[in-house]
């Protein structure tokens, strides 16, 4: 096959579109739309600012590429990551035009186009439809051993030189890779900062068959989102936010204030005070408060100072001992002394020590049973059986007794725990009748003694209560006189005042912002409408031509609900026969599949978009024979203007370019032992076999029956190519439709039958004229070496004199037919 031809980059008019249109456009044209508008000054004004401050923000964020500065794929190189162990490398063109990268499962060329969209967006779809924890820790090629490495080669429009993208993983999660980015003359940075993320959500030129999946049955907001975003009217939603921001504020601090009123109107009720009449009839009145009036009652206050004040609150809130709690835990604690006293006098105190003592002689009697004396004394009294039973159970009795003095004097350490408890610090402020009688009470807690402390403690308490009582009453009497109630409800008015004037004060101005959001709603809405039918156009184009014999018509492709909204979706009318039909009801799965394409090509192809170039993975996967022909037109009309590269092992696309003379650059991926990747370009079907049969050539030390044999079967199978090629050809040519034609040259078996398709369009054609054909269009020698081919299949095979002439006559011959003549 032959490479595309050298183009020119992709100007500002591609032919997906009518023209360019950039964030700064849309602001500006929008601005333009506001001055002609019948929307009132203050509203305009407010829509003037918003969009200014929208428009700076804009410009102070990361630099992404521009569309003028498209970015095109150079290579891609990958070692010890998925498929591909040692360094492989795979060489594009950075330019428009069409790539298939082709070999079979396996061969590692899904791992290049993995590989690329990891480095440039740090996921693949695999990895999002697969979670599992298995592929996500063991992802790494085990053959190589070295540390896996992504390197992509950028070319930028307008800079000479390449930049280079480098990934690498730093830890086994393959979600978590390290990117730093190097651009000639800008130095290394991580790839993160440098601001193409949202061009890369926006714009994503990769496309996996696991996507096409997504396109379709992705959640209707993501579908929403996928399209909206490249409308060029994200400016446009962060303008409407921050006036909803505003709105917010305005109408949140309103419904506050007005929330507030009630409770206000139900405290100054219960006042009996000719003011708090005169400030309820302002606050429960209907509509906007007199604030001039509540003004007037809030500042007309008796003089006070406001220190007195606050040391009268303080008195009136003091609250001294709590003689009844104090008076209890008092008595409870002289019932211990008394408790403890009992049982001191009964000797209870000593039974522990006499107890502990027996218990030893006990003990010491029982270890030494022979003995006969006492331990103690030395008499010669032993301390028989008898004399062990009675010192038993006057142990268990001691021990009683001595329970119930530990339980005494627990008892009175409780009691006086609990008074001391009662005892509270003295506070920060204290009036100064209130000084010494508190540092009394303050004193019980370092008392000792449980008679002194239950003495002390009734005194202090009964002397400190009465004196806080005292200056209570005289603080609460000298409030009243200080118009403590009124000022209490003029506190919490005043409060309300400073946050309901500017609230209804803003009423106005949230009238405007409401305006305002209308009329910007309704010009984005129209600016939606009008961005989107080129869009639309573009995927009925791409449609029409994938669609092929369907009877699914795709009417419009519809946006609906806002950015916002919780209920957002694209839309997609199709008919089926001319009557209406859901697309997900009626479509099959490569109706679905093409449908998608329809809807991510046109998305890839944006023209705001900063990537020349589209990577898709696996296209083909459901598609008939018809709807392949079409992809492959599709594809080429893209590679006019974009940088097309897919990825398949599905031969049937590679021969949709050839049968449609469509330009493509073809390079083969294989794998071999140990995940050794290489890349091979491939001219053609037709020049690999004849490759193929020049290595064999070129062997040493072949038994014969290679040349006689061998030799003219590779011979054959160029011959078969070229008039199968011929025969895709003269078929598309004569308007065969796509499944018909792959039918028929599926049918024809014999090298005869192939040739008489390829040379006559009919199959049934006869030997005779097979070859009448040949020497009219080849030469004589022609119909030699085609029996030739023939013969090496025969047990005798074929004559082989001169092997390398033999070959060059087969290209002659192959070159002469594989495009069928053109007709008058």
């Amino acid at each position: 096959m032959t490479e595309h031809p050298a183009q020119n980059e992709p100007n500002a008019s591609d032919h997906q579109v009518d023209h360019r249109r950039g964030s700064s456009s849309t602001l500006s044209r929008l601005t333009a739309r506001l001055e002609s508008s019948a929307l009132a000054e203050a509203p305009r004004e407010l829509l003037r600012e918003v969009l200014s401050a929208t428009a700076t923000e804009s410009s102070g964020t990361p630099a992404a590429p521009h569309p003028d500065q498209r970015v095109f794929l150079d290579s891609i190189s990958i070692n010890g990551f998925r498929g591909i162990g040692r360094k492989a490398r795979l060489p594009l063109t950075a330019k428009p035009g069409v790539t298939l990268v082709v070999g079979r499962n396996g061969s590692g060329k899904s791992s290049f186009a993995e590989g690329a969209e990891t480095a440039l967006t740090g996921r693949t779809a695999r990895l999002d439809k697969q979670r599992g924890e298995v592929w996500r820790r063991h992802w790494r090629n085990l053959h190589d051993g070295a540390d896996p490495k992504v390197e992509v080669r950028l070319a930028i429009a307008g800079d000479p030189r390449l930049s280079t993208l480098t990934c690498t993983w730093p830890g086994d999660d393959v979600t978590a890779p390290e990117v730093e980015f190097r651009r000639p003359g800008h130095g290394r940075r991580p790839f993160a900062g440098i601001g193409w993320e949202r061009a890369l959500n926006d714009y994503s030129p990769f496309l996996s068959y696991a996507d096409l999946d997504k396109v379709l049955n992705g959640r209707p907001s993501e579908q929403y989102d996928s399209v909206a975003a490249i409308l060029g009217l994200r400016e446009l939603t962060d303008a409407d936010e921050r006036l909803q921001g505003i709105e917010k504020a305005l109408d949140s601090a309103l419904k506050q204030a007005e929330a507030e009123r009630p409770v206000l109107v139900e405290a100054l009720s219960v006042l009996d005070d000719p003011r708090a009449v005169r400030a309820l009839a302002v606050v429960g009145k209907v509509g906007d408060p007199d604030f001039v009036e509540l003004d007037a009652l809030v500042t007309s206050l008796p003089d006070a100072d406001e220190g007195r004040l606050r040391e009268l609150r303080t008195t009136a809130a003091l609250a001294g001992p709590d003689l009844g709690v104090v008076g209890a835990a008092v008595d409870r604690l002289r019932e211990a002394v008394a408790v403890l006293d009992d049982v001191r006098a009964s000797g209870a105190e000593d039974a522990h020590q006499r107890a502990e003592l027996l218990a030893k002689a006990l003990e010491h009697s029982r270890r030494h049973e022979d003995e006969d004396t006492c331990p103690v004394c030395g008499s010669d009294r032993a301390l028989d059986e008898a004399w062990a039973e009675r010192a038993a159970e006057q142990v268990a009795t001691l021990r009683r007794e001595a329970a119930t003095a530990r339980e005494a004097r627990t008892g009175l350490r409780d009691a006086m725990d609990a008074v001391r408890y009662l005892v509270t610090p003295v506070p920060a402020w204290l009036p100064a009748p209130l000084v010494d009688p508190w540092e009394e009470w303050q004193a019980c807690r370092a008392i000792d003694d449980a008679e002194r402390l239950a003495a002390r403690a009734e005194t202090a308490a009964l002397v400190l209560a009465d004196a806080c009582a005292a200056l209570r009453e005289e603080a609460l009497r000298e409030l009243e006189k200080l118009d403590e109630e009124w000022r209490s409800c003029v506190t919490r008015l005043a409060g309300w005042l400073d946050r309901a004037r500017p609230a209804y004060a803003g009423r106005p101005r949230l009238c405007q912002i409401r305006a305002a959001r209308k009329w910007l709603k309704e010009a984005r809405a129209e600016l939606r409408e009008e961005r989107l039918r080129p869009f639309e156009d573009h995927s009925q184009r791409i449609w029409e031509e994938l669609r092929q014999q369907s009877n699914v018509d795709l009417r419009s492709v519809r946006l609906t609900g806002s950015e916002k909204a919780t209920v957002r979706k694209l839309v997609m009318d199709v008919s089926v026969d001319g009557t209406e039909a859901a697309a997900l009801g009626v479509m099959s799965q490569g109706e679905l599949h093409s449908l998608a394409l329809s809807l991510f090509l046109p998305r890839a192809a944006a023209p705001d978009s900063p990537f020349g170039f589209v990577v898709v993975d696996d296209p083909v996967q459901s598609m008939d024979p018809a709807k392949v022909h079409g992809l492959a037109k599709v594809l080429h009309d893209l590679g006019e203007t974009r940088q097309v590269v897919v990825f398949t092992h599905d031969t049937r696309l590679q021969r949709a370019f050839i049968n449609q003379e469509l330009p493509v650059t073809v390079l083969e991926v294989e794998r071999a032992g140990r995940s050794v990747v290489t890349v091979n370009r491939v001219t053609d079907p037709v020049g690999q076999a004849l490759a193929d049969a020049r290595a064999l050539i070129r062997t040493r030390n072949l038994p014969p029956v290679a040349m006689t044999h061998v030799l003219p079967s590779l011979c054959r199978a160029v011959l078969e190519r070229a008039f199968s090629e011929a025969a895709w050809l003269r078929l598309h040519r004569a308007g065969t439709a796509e499944h018909e034609a792959e039918k028929t040259v599926a049918g024809a078996v014999t090298l005869m039958d192939i040739a008489a398709l390829g040379l006559f369009g009919d199959p049934t054609k006869r030997a005779s004229d097979v070859y009448c054909e040949l020497r009219r269009r080849c030469g004589s020698k022609a119909v030699d070496v085609v029996r030739q081919c023939q013969e090496g299949a025969h047990p005798a095979g074929t004559s082989m004199p001169d092997p390398q002439r033999f070959v060059d006559d087969i290209k002659a011959v192959a070159l002469t037919v594989r495009k069928p003549e053109e007709g008058p």
